[in-house]
């Protein structure tokens, strides 16, 4: 989802597609990026893995907040002004969710170990 919203920004800044078509496009997968999220970070504090579900509560917060804002659609008409900051925000995303999937990976891989011993 992130990095079809960084290619069409990556497009819209160098001219290859239209604002409205990129505004729609990143528009159309923000709600489902916010609740695979909140679903993601609600398995965790299920399952027991306090540690994982802190680290990724504050992305939930902050798409929260967003939302509430309503700052978690892009804007047709200023998506230039704010081209800069939206590519910020979805390359800090995209860091925090590879550091989630290493940190999991490693998680599990230390369990299946623990086991076997």
């Amino acid at each position: 989802m992130f990095l079809l919203q960084l290619m069409c920004l990556a497009d819209l800044e160098f001219d290859y597609i239209n604002p409205f078509d990129s505004s729609s496009r990143i528009n159309k997968v923000v709600m489902p990026e916010f609740i695979v999220q909140a679903l993601l970070s609600a398995l965790f504090l299920l399952s027991g893995h306090w540690a994982m579900f802190l680290l990724s509560a504050p992305m939930v917060y902050y798409n929260y907040t967003l939302y509430q804002r309503r700052q978690h659609l892009v804007d047709v008409t200023e998506i230039f002004n704010h081209l800069s900051r939206e590519k910020k925000r979805r390359l800090f995303k995209i860091a925090a969710l590879i550091v989630l999937l290493f940190l999991s990976l490693f998680w599990m891989i230390w369990s299946v170990l623990e086991e076997h011993e």
